[in-house]
């Protein structure tokens, strides 16, 4: 059992509020998922620039230096902004990939979170309303996010075990239930080139995903062979630079519900995480159909 929860912002007046948002409808969903957390913001770096969010468990001595260090390594100017045991580095979009190649040995124990002109994930153990806390959650803005409390039930409760996993650039994904042929789907998938981080089964989702989109699938499409290709229960969030998702596998046993308003379209695990959005009282609610592909895009 886990919490989700999604924002996606259609009127550009809410995006200073995104943060505060997500935040409370995140820590609603505590009770569903109390031993890890985790939120994805898509915000722009600017133009002809992109982002790097990484993690440590050591951040007082990695983080040292590291933005001059990778300045070195790419010759290009390079930002950081260090947010507890996560940091932000803002580089040239077109040094993303050598800024990643020389992360890996500049500080190989650094994990990379997230990598793209938009997105940051910041995502740790605890109590949602610590790791919201620590992260500075609420004084956040942009476009659309997604959260998630976890559950942990077949993996192990660490950093990289929580959700969002992302596995290609600007893209993410939160999962409520578990897949019986994860095994399978990742084997295939890494002889396709994909790389993976951990043994969740979360993660195979989000590279499968990412795989049907660098293989030039739309989103929608990419979301529309999760119901053939991944066994089990499922509901998926997912995130990509201009757009936000969901599906439910043809059982539909994990509960979720959504609403959309002219300002935004919301999705939570249980009403109550949207019950304090503005204009709630005027929105569409419904639950998402099983086996059925909602998405939105800018």
């Amino acid at each position: 059992m886990c919490g989700i929860v999604g924002l996606f912002l259609k009127d550009a007046s809410l995006e200073p509020h995104l943060g505060a948002m997500l935040t409370e409808m995140l820590i609603t969903m505590t009770d569903r998922g109390p031993d890890s957390a985790g939120i994805a913001i898509y915000s722009g770096a600017g133009e002809g620039r992109a982002k790097i969010t990484v993690q440590s468990a050591h951040p007082g001595r990695e983080f040292a230096k590291l933005d001059a260090d990778l300045k070195d390594a790419i010759g290009q100017p390079v930002l950081m902004l260090v947010k507890d045991t996560h940091a932000v580095l803002e580089v040239p979009l077109d040094q993303l990939e050598a800024a990643r190649s020389a992360l890996s040995h500049l500080r190989p124990t650094v994990k990379v979170m997230s990598a793209g002109e938009s997105i940051e994930i910041f995502k740790e153990v605890g109590l949602p309303k610590d790791v919201a806390a620590r992260f500075g959650l609420s004084k956040m803005h942009g476009t659309h996010g997604i959260g998630h409390t976890r559950m942990a039930t077949e993996s192990a409760v660490t950093t990289m075990g929580a959700h969002p996993f992302s596995t290609g650039s600007d893209q993410c994904l939160v999962h409520n239930g578990s897949l019986s042929n994860h095994n399978g789907v990742r084997r295939e998938l890494k002889r396709l080139g994909m790389t993976f981080e951990t043994e969740n089964d979360t993660e195979v989702g989000a590279a499968f995903i990412s795989h049907k989109i660098q293989s030039g699938d739309t989103l929608g499409h990419a979301l529309e062979a999760t119901l053939t290709d991944l066994d089990g229960f499922f509901t998926f969030v997912v995130g990509t630079k201009n757009g936000f998702g969901v599906v439910r596998d043809p059982i539909a046993c994990k509960p979720a519900v959504m609403a959309e308003t002219d300002q935004y379209v919301a999705f939570g695990s249980e009403y109550r995480a949207l019950v304090n959005l503005p204009g709630i009282e005027g929105a569409r609610v419904w639950e998402p159909e099983p086996a059925t592909v909602y998405f939105w895009e800018r």
